[in-house]
């Protein structure tokens, strides 16, 4: 027998502390089990920080869906609580003629997914937004954002905190069991929550195979080098997206340092080291859009891994949001390969995990 407690979420990234803070606003008592020392230390701190507007998600996937309306909630949430962040907008360029249609897809999904107008801009428009941009044409996204991500995750610490809850940390759950009861099963203790959220990210899929599932883990490394000196872009540039990620682009930090990345690097492991052997391509991809790059200038940054549910070669998977009727065991709700627009839509899927356990929380 275990011990008995109310909520239990394993791992406080971004989405596990936002679905933490939304029981505990529910008037919940909620026990969040961190792996590690501290919150946010995997793909929550590892990221572009930026707020999505929704452009490139299929049309009634969850991503576009969680997406558009997580950005609502997190403006709104970052002007509550005082959490550093600027909708600084975004221009997605085009370097040939060949990817005007791209552009104009992008326009028309923006439209589908609720996101508004991606007004068109010519060369001349772009360079006027972005002098050191070099472009055949672009598309403007009036509502993207940058945001202080770790600002961001303390306001919901704080107020999961402020409402009677608490961050587990240095506890590392081992197992999941689901009969007779649900139970968190830790080192040196075992849980049995009337209900449980796995938001364990990178290793969210070990425990939904657990619970019977049939998913493995797949991981896309990102490297990130920052611009040293003034930054010569005033807002946000992506190229067209890639395979695997949106490609590498500039965005800028809440002092409008510039920062490049991520590329896409498929490996087999968790391993956050940064590896400079990839430089030329990055540097090669950087001056397709911006060819005055000095690349004495370019300084190793950080790595982000993204949880994928499938494999290099295989379309993009949506998020995986499995309720009790999904999983089979009352109670239980799953959040599976949460990779971006993960940040911007954490209070979005907070949202649904309430709705999913809605008839149980009553």
């Amino acid at each position: 027998m275990g011990e008995r407690c109310e909520c239990v979420v394993i791992g406080a990234g971004v989405v596990g502390l936002a679905v933490a803070r939304a029981l505990a606003r529910e008037g919940r008592e909620v026990i969040v089990l961190e792996r590690h020392d501290s919150i946010g230390t995997e793909t929550s701190s590892r990221n572009s920080e930026v707020i999505h507007a929704g452009i490139y998600y299929p049309t009634g996937s969850l991503k576009a869906e969680m997406c558009v309306k997580g950005k609502k909630l997190l403006y709104k949430h970052c002007k509550e609580y005082n959490v550093p962040h600027e909708n600084i907008g975004k221009v997605i360029v085009a370097t040939s003629e060949e990817q005007f249609d791209v552009l104009r897809n992008y326009q028309k999904q923006a439209q589908i997914n609720g996101v508004g107008e991606l007004d068109w801009l010519d060369k001349e428009q772009v360079q006027a937004l972005e002098p050191s941009v070099n472009c055949l044409a672009g598309v403007w996204s009036s509502t993207t954002g940058i945001i202080d991500s770790h600002a961001f995750m303390l306001s919901l610490q704080g107020d999961l905190e402020t409402h009677g809850s608490m961050i587990a940390f240095n506890t590392n759950v081992k197992q999941l069991v689901f009969e007779p009861t649900l139970q968190a099963v830790c080192e040196d203790m075992v849980l049995e929550p009337e209900f449980l959220v796995n938001s364990a990210g990178l290793h969210a899929p070990e425990f939904a195979v657990q619970a019977g599932g049939d998913y493995r883990s797949y991981y896309a490394k990102g490297h990130y080098y920052t611009l040293s000196g003034k930054s010569p872009f005033n807002h946000l540039v992506y190229p067209i997206a890639e395979a695997g990620g949106l490609g590498v682009h500039v965005t800028l930090d809440m002092a409008h340092q510039a920062r490049f990345g991520p590329d896409v690097v498929w490996t087999n492991e968790i391993d956050y080291d940064f590896e400079e052997d990839q430089f030329e391509a990055f540097a090669t991809a950087i001056r397709s859009y911006y060819p005055d790059l000095d690349e004495s200038k370019l300084q190793p940054g950080y790595t982000g891994i993204r949880p994928k549910l499938v494999p290099q070669g295989e379309p993009a998977n949506d998020f995986v949001i499995n309720g009790p009727q999904e999983t089979g065991h009352a109670g239980y709700v799953e959040l599976l390969g949460i990779e971006s627009p993960g940040l911007t839509a954490s209070l979005a899927i907070a949202e649904r995990v309430i709705e999913l356990l809605g008839q149980c929380l009553c």
